[in-house]
């Protein structure tokens, strides 16, 4: 094999560090295609990362949170400044459109610039005191060295969202993002690193979770895990992190449904789940996969939905005419067309798409499913691809029912001109996002986001409330001696 591209490596302690293992950054719409070449580290360069990052704590920490503020606010100009570069790198290692990749870009310097705002808010309390002669006040302070573990299918804006707080609130960071979006992530830690961030207080890993994460999660040098990523790593995450004593924090999976009640505008509602289920080829863990359809509405819903399936084009990621592009790997592009067959098996309706495409690329077609059995693995089972599977309900109960079928509470919507049906549908869906006449997936970053169940660990990100787990109470009495 010919590894071509820029030759990628680990940042610890401001330094370029070369790995063990020497792979490529592949094109999922051209596999042939290698965006960059990747020196993977081993567990004692991931361990030489959590030491460059508690060496550089104190001097982080004890540096004014508005200087803090200061250096997030410049990487967020030079994020601004590359975003269609940075974009482009993102569409040619993960698949996203064009549109997409620079669109992600620029929230994750605008998740930038809100956390250096951040750095400005109150960081405490005071309390009246029983005693004449105490002064009793609590603090926020960081909580040390952090490893953040992003996935793959926003590889820079889930990083932005777990990073900017860490830094924000005074933490030091060691960062290790997917293995399959290097030259994206790269790019983000060089524009904190040229805004000045000071060497060893973000520490960039490049590796296999198999390999490094291990280290990572249990090093006595960590003091916190932020995960984002599947249930079955996230919880094996959890349980040597907190038996290792560490603080932590997961985002994982959902099955997220749309519920279409019969009274819906069926245009709006069609176009929205369509952007819910099949844009970033429907991997995001906030996609629309399962839309219970009120029965009376559910044929001319099916075939409105369809229609829309069958007009997105799908290919070249860097075409701006595409608006579906390729899985994010060969893996997952069997996982999804596995579920694909599952569906056959099960005797699926496909009202459009069913199949992948030919050419070279990990392109699965947007597929709308219909009249499958409740117990089939496409209805409960997260697949991570462009799949929306249409389940009939008979009324608003049933379709409440059906939506909170699952083990899942990640995201929902409901889709209704009922303002009372509405406000009863957030009251009664047990989900950590609820939309009303929009699409499943798309958040808003000064809002708290995180899900219900196996969704989540419960603690959330993004917004204020990321301060809640980025941080810890240390609470003071002062007794100040009275003047003799």
């Amino acid at each position: 094999m010919v590894l071509n591209g820029p030759a990628l490596t680990s940042l610890v302690g401001g330094r370029p560090r070369e790995g063990d293992e020497v792979v490529p950054d592949i094109n999922p719409a051209a596999p042939d295609e290698h965006v960059a070449t990747v020196t993977l580290a081993g567990p004692g360069l991931a361990a030489e990362a959590v030491e460059a990052a508690s060496a550089a704590f104190a001097p982080w920490r004890d540096t004014p949170p508005p200087a803090r503020g200061d250096v997030l606010r410049r990487a967020a100009d030079l994020v601004d400044e590359r975003a269609e570069a940075i974009g482009r790198d993102l569409t040619r290692e993960e698949g996203k459109t064009l549109a997409e990749a620079v669109g992600e870009t620029r929230r994750a310097a605008a998740i930038l610039r809100y956390y250096a705002g951040q750095t400005l808010e109150p960081d405490g309390e005071t309390y009246p005191s029983h005693s004449a002669l105490t002064f009793l006040y609590a603090r926020r302070e960081p909580l040390g060295v952090v490893t953040a573990i992003t996935p793959w299918n926003f590889p820079i804006a889930i990083p932005a969202w777990k990073l900017a707080p860490a830094l924000a609130f005074g933490n030091t960071v060691v960062w290790k993002p997917a293995e399959i979006v290097p030259l994206t992530s790269t790019h983000l830690a060089r524009a904190l690193a040229d805004a000045g961030l000071p060497d060893g207080v973000l520490d960039l890993v490049l590796g296999r979770g198999s390999v490094v994460g291990d280290t990572l999660v249990t090093h006595t040098l960590v003091d916190a895990v932020t995960f984002t990523g599947s249930n079955v790593i996230g919880r094996a995450i959890e349980l040597k992190a907190t038996e290792a004593g560490k603080k932590v924090q997961l985002e994982l999976g959902g099955k997220n449904p749309a519920v279409v009640l019969a009274d819906a505008d069926l245009e709006l509602a069609a176009e929205q789940v369509a952007r819910g289920a099949f844009l970033s080829a429907g991997q995001k863990c906030t996609a629309t996969s399962r839309v219970i359809v009120e029965r009376r509405v559910l044929d001319e819903f099916g075939d409105r939905i369809a229609a829309l399936a069958r007009s997105w084009p799908v290919g070249d990621p860097l075409d701006a005419a595409t608006k579906v592009g390729p899985l994010a790997s060969k893996s997952q592009f069997d996982t999804v067309t596995g579920y694909l067959d599952v569906a056959d098996r099960d005797s699926a309706r496909v009202l459009a798409g069913g199949g992948s495409l030919n050419g070279g690329g990990y392109f699965v077609e947007p597929t709308v499913l219909a009249n499958l059995p409740a117990t089939s693995p496409v209805v409960h089972e997260e697949i991570f691809g462009p799949v929306a599977a249409l389940l009939p309900a008979d009324s608003y109960e049933e379709a409440v029912a059906l939506a909170n079928d699952t083990p899942f509470g990640l995201t929902a919507a409901v889709f209704t001109r009922d303002l009372g049906k509405a406000l009863r549908f957030a009251r009664d869906i047990r989900a950590g996002v609820v939309k009303v006449n929009q699409e499943t997936a798309g958040l808003e970053f000064q809002a708290p986001f995180g899900g219900m169940r196996q969704s989540s660990s419960g603690s959330r990100e993004q917004g204020k409330v990321a301060r809640d787990f980025f941080t810890q109470w240390k609470t003071v009495y002062l007794d100040a001696p009275l003047a003799e």
